[in-house]
């Protein structure tokens, strides 16, 4: 389960994150607990107790006390908002920087992420070449 070169509790908040942006977990839904994670996938409860500190600092997560923790209100709008950045800065943006070199034209891009190829552009008749 968890087998990446990443620390397990960085693993254990990623994993969250994604339960929350897929729609696994809703907000005000609660959590399985420090004690459920430790027993459920075999890892130290200090290791799960990291990744939901983390959680809680960030404003994905909140705690009650005596109950639990909970999914926030405006956490998956909130990782939402940082994915579309990241994948702006880290994806989009340097394929943009890379077409503009090859020259690609901004309506060549358009025309690809539509799935219209060059064959499917009308020409100046209104006609297909």
């Amino acid at each position: 389960m968890f087998d990446g070169p990443e620390p397990i509790y960085l693993q254990i908040a990623q994993q969250i994150r994604a339960q929350i942006l897929s729609g696994d977990l809703a907000e005000e839904e609660q959590v399985m607990s420090t004690t459920q994670y430790a027993t459920t996938f075999r890892i130290n409860p200090a290791t799960a107790a990291k990744a939901f500190a983390g959680l809680v600092d960030e404003g994905v997560l909140y705690k009650r006390r005596g109950v639990g923790m909970f999914v926030a209100s405006g956490a998956r709008e909130k990782l939402l908002a940082e994915h579309r950045d990241r994948y702006f800065a880290e994806v989009l943006r340097p394929a943009l920087v890379q077409a503009d070199l090859l020259g690609i034209t901004p309506a060549e891009i358009v025309d690809h992420v539509l799935g219209r190829g060059p064959q499917d552009r009308p020409t100046l008749t209104g006609e297909t070449p």
